[in-house]
């Protein structure tokens, strides 16, 4: 079976891009996916390092990169995202791209990327959705909810990428307990190890759907 041709999209730290640099390595030549292309949102991002220690080939795709400063400056927010989501796309397409992994992205994509990769973009979000999604759920934003909500439980889940936020099919998920006195942090820190299996699992469920 050919190997998933990945482009994973990070913003931060890159640990769920880790977990599948790691799986990738681990399983070798049976591994179903092959990280070729990093793009990040931000020029300081670890996860940068990450990729290149891995040897994978990174990229920037800010709104500062893609626009310049002035442009970017002036712009709406979803000229932003227009302008990084189509940056992103000729990307993927220069590194034959197959199927794209959201790992932490900050940018919402749009347009013609979600259309020309229908069904072959993942995401994965810190809480178990439909619960808990939408603008401005993230990090967290996203604990904090939880928490206030009074929730028993939560976790992460792995969904495809359709034109709306946290919208799509959902995958799989990942469920965690919340426990008296959790913090945002404290129920992160339990969340975390699951995103990174829940991460792995699903790149591996998209290759299977794909293939």
């Amino acid at each position: 079976m050919k190997k998933l041709q990945v482009a994973v999209l990070v913003s931060g730290g890159g640990t769920n891009l880790q977990a599948l640099i790691d799986e990738e390595s681990r399983l070798d030549k049976d591994c179903p996916y092959h990280i070729a292309l990093v793009v990040s949102s931000t020029k300081n991002a670890y996860a940068l390092e990450r990729a290149e220690k891995a040897n994978i080939h990174t990229e920037i795709a800010s709104p500062f990169s893609v626009m310049g400063k002035e442009v970017a400056q002036n712009a709406s927010i979803e000229e932003k995202r227009l302008a990084v989501s189509n940056k992103v796309l000729e990307l993927c397409k220069n590194h034959k791209i197959d199927a794209i992994v959201l790992a932490g992205f900050l940018t919402v994509l749009s347009g013609k990327i979600v259309d020309d990769f229908s069904g072959k973009i993942i995401n994965l979000h810190p809480a178990l959705l439909p619960k808990f999604g939408g603008v401005g759920m993230w990090g967290h934003n996203v604990h904090e909810a939880v928490l206030a909500a009074g929730e028993t439980e939560s976790g992460c889940t792995v969904h495809l990428v359709d034109a709306g936020c946290d919208t799509g099919k959902i995958l799989l998920q990942r469920k965690v307990p919340v426990l008296p006195g959790d913090t945002p942090e404290s129920l992160y820190a339990r969340i975390a190890p699951v995103e990174h299996e829940a991460m792995v699992e699903g790149v591996k469920v998209l290759a299977k759907m794909i293939n």
